[in-house]
């Protein structure tokens, strides 16, 4: 099982990223799927999730500004990510998850400058 993450970069406030999490050797279809984060002396927190059935779930700082997408077609799960706030940087983490299995992407790192 692999899990590609990408899009991380340097935006100032108000910019916008996309993050995208390529997955391979799984049945993408069946996982719950989520993204996540972890700020410097933070520890890891959700962002957004999205369950196999199509529920959505958002931390309430990200509520109206990020958006979970995911592309069966592409085994791929994006993070459309608008108005940045300097508080979003950090390390953002995808993740799939099925019963007891739980995957992990290797992080991608989004700075939000002021």
């Amino acid at each position: 099982v692999q899990l590609q993450a990408s899009g991380g970069g340097l935006v100032q406030a108000g910019g916008s990223l996309r993050l995208s999490c390529a997955a391979s050797g799984i049945p993408f279809a069946w996982y719950d799927l989520g993204w996540f984060r972890q700020a410097p002396g933070k520890q890891r927190e959700l962002v957004a999730t999205r369950t196999r059935g199509g529920n959505t779930n958002y931390a309430d700082s990200v509520k109206g500004r990020f958006t979970i997408v995911r592309d069966i077609a592409k085994s791929t799960v994006d993070l459309q990510m608008n108005s940045l706030k300097p508080e979003d940087t950090a390390v953002y983490y995808c993740n799939v998850h099925l019963g007891s299995q739980d995957y992990w992407g290797q992080g991608t790192e989004v700075t939000v400058s002021s």
